[in-house]
């Protein structure tokens, strides 16, 4: 092996060091476990369910607790119905550690230490924007955490060393930190994580009772509206119990639109009727603008798609290609449709690049299906 690549073979610095206890070995607690021990961390799990503890140990996220660890860092990945009594054990059974935790609601634990009189100095409420639809040790992954948001929310009193480390670890695991006060992430989660679960729910729903014909015809459009509605119930129902009001304000708001559209469309031919429907297409195409795209930008991509036999290699093939084009592939999104033999595989590219693309491909014998406008 030749220096560069013994270099290359070996972790990168953490900046997290000494030994780090999780608790909640689950989906979060395990993935952060994994991405640790990547980088030569000590991480030490703990857990309420002792099968689930053994299995993220069995997989590999950390070791079983020893009874002389004294761990400088505390993530607390427990279901948000328990936060705040996980984060006050912690505190009180680790008074030289500081303790974060990655709940999804920030406001209500932080209320409830509060009322129980707790010294939060050490406390920093976090939250990593990640996750699967499946949970548990078995769905874990190291790189779960790669360029997503990660809330801190410090305030006033937090020391900066306590913050540096919470902001560390999110630094570690490949994601980006952001400071926000908790009234400010419990109405942002609300807007873009909490309603989004409900919408895709809601309409997945729907699909319960309807034709198996009518199934048939969803293409990749309807999959990635209804995604996430495969999510986890009993984690939904501690999730939006703990952040009802903001996500209420949502829902009526949403509630609004969606009657002023059906009422438009119950009598289409009424002046005014299809400016309402066009305004409504419109203000989501101004509010898709403004989503982040790629490393945060607000750039916009265009996209060609590609037809790719279902055999094996042919993506590999496509993208060695694009490689060799030097093409750059900003996005990607597969849809397979049923029964046929190929998928259709979306590329987003750079607007400047886009006819080269097409062009390069053609000649090396890919079908293009579509350059959407």
């Amino acid at each position: 092996m030749t220096d560069t690549t013994a270099a290359e073979a070996r972790p990168r610095a953490a900046r997290t060091s000494g030994t780090v206890r999780v608790v909640g070995a689950g989906l979060l607690g395990s993935s952060i476990g994994h991405a640790l021990r990547g980088l030569g961390v000590d991480v030490v799990l703990a857990d309420a369910s002792p099968a689930q503890l053994r299995l993220a140990i069995d997989y590999g996220a950390g070791r079983a607790a020893a009874d002389d660890d004294r761990p400088g860092l505390i993530v607390v990945a427990t279901p948000p119905d328990v936060v705040a009594d996980v984060v006050e054990r912690e505190l009180a059974s680790y008074p030289g550690a500081v303790v974060t935790d990655v709940a999804s609601v920030k406001l209500e634990p932080l209320h409830e230490l509060r009322a129980r009189g707790v010294d939060l100095t050490h406390y920093i409420g976090s939250h990593p924007l990640a996750g699967r639809e499946r949970g548990g040790a078995i769905s874990a992954r190291a790189d779960i955490f790669v360029g997503r948001p990660w809330v801190v929310c410090r305030d006033g009193e937090t020391p900066a060393s306590d913050l540096a480390l919470v902001e560390g670890l999110a630094l570690d695991l490949g994601a980006t930190p952001i400071e926000m006060t908790p009234e400010e992430h419990d109405r942002a989660v609300a807007l873009v994580s909490h309603v989004p679960q409900l919408v895709a729910s809601l309409l997945a729903g729907r699909f319960v009772d309807a034709p198996d014909g009518s199934l048939r015809l969803a293409g990749q459009g309807v999959r990635d509206t209804t995604r996430i509605a495969a999510s986890a119930p009993e984690l939904w129902v501690q999730i939006l119990g703990a952040n009802a009001a903001p996500v209420v304000d949502v829902l009526d708001a949403l509630a609004d639109d969606l009657r002023a559209v059906a009422d438009a469309l119950r009598a289409p031919e009424r002046p005014g009727a299809r400016r309402a429907v066009a305004d409504t297409i419109r203000r989501g195409n101004d509010g898709v603008e403004r989503l982040p795209g790629k490393h945060g930008q607000n750039r916009r991509f265009e996209s060609l798609v590609v037809m790719v036999d279902d055999t094996p290699g042919q993506l590999g093939r496509l993208f060695g290609e694009l490689g060799e084009l030097g093409v750059n592939v900003e996005d990607l999104r597969l849809e397979h449709s049923p029964g046929a033999q190929f998928g259709l595989a979306e590329i987003s590219v750079t607007p400047s690049v886009l006819r080269h693309a097409e062009e390069g491909l053609a000649e090396r014998g890919w079908k293009i299906a579509s350059i959407p406008s």
